[in-house]
């Protein structure tokens, strides 16, 4: 059975308010070159053994191709697919979310509410999964709360499943998937100056393997890629990243992102795997 994977096409991309250090300055989008790396994305998918599903983009809503965030997406063996909908911190990226809802909840995904209250808690762009779904990692400190991070690991206690909490310093990591890819059960790759010492310490003691990025490399997106299918999707590639890989078992395939990377965003942010 074939990886599903979700996405959402950049037909109303644009850069319009500041959300991170990357959209510092005036950024006109190329249209037709955000399309063609869009799909380049899609076929590489295609071609590591994924099913592409996409949602309709909605008018107004420019930062909905990053279909990371909206929701998290799990399966737990009482519950079956289920889905925790995000708070988004920018009022611009809150409308997403009702969208990404009714998209799961017509596909049979159980909806878990967490009540964030003022808080707030921003789908896998801070929430990742161990490969193996044994814990799952949340950052927080630019986007996700704190305390948007303690609801939600007290509701995931209820489904025995813990969750590891990460606080993020650098703004250039605002979410924990710019700095956090897990390559395997034994392997993880981060960027270490973009977490608080406690967090990196406990980050340490949980992986057999961790290899780290350089600042230069985790500020363009390398640690932002995708494990597919004994692949890593990147937008970058440098000798060091390779030679991770490669130790790793992964064979590295570039898929441009420069149009999404104006928005902050990379390969990492523009998808969702479904369980």
């Amino acid at each position: 059975m074939p990886t599903q994977v979700l996405l959402c096409p950049p037909t109303h991309f644009d850069v319009i308010d500041q959300k991170n250090p990357y959209m510092v300055g005036k950024h006109s989008i190329d249209r037709t070159k955000a399309r063609q790396q869009w799909q380049a994305l899609c076929s590489a998918l295609q071609d590591a053994g994924c099913q592409v599903e996409t949602i309709a983009p909605a008018p107004g809503h420019e930062d909905m191709v990053f279909a990371a965030n909206q929701v998290f997406v799990g399966f737990h063996k009482s519950l079956g697919k289920f889905i925790v909908p995000s708070r988004m911190l920018h009022p611009s990226r809150q409308g997403e979310v009702p969208f990404y809802v009714d998209w799961y909840r017509g596909r049979g995904f159980k909806i878990v509410e967490v009540d964030l209250g003022d808080d707030y808690l921003e789908g896998h762009g801070d929430l990742l999964w161990h490969p193996d779904c044994s814990r799952i990692y949340a950052g927080y400190g630019f986007r996700s709360t704190k305390i948007g991070v303690e609801k939600f690991s007290r509701a995931m206690s209820k489904l025995e499943i813990p969750v590891i909490p990460l606080h993020l310093v650098d703004p250039y990591c605002y979410h924990l998937d710019t700095c956090f890819c897990p390559l395997s059960n034994a392997a993880v790759l981060i960027y270490p100056g973009a977490y608080a010492p406690e967090s990196l310490a406990a980050l340490r003691s949980l992986w057999e393997r961790v290899h780290e990025l350089t600042t230069d490399e985790a500020h363009k997106f390398m640690g932002n890629g995708i494990v597919a299918n004994g692949r890593y999707l990147t937008p970058h590639i440098t000798p060091h990243l390779d030679s991770i890989l490669r130790q790793e078992g992964l064979a590295p395939v570039i898929v441009e992102s420069s149009e999404f990377e104006k928005s902050g965003g990379s390969l990492f942010c523009m998808k969702a795997f479904l369980p």
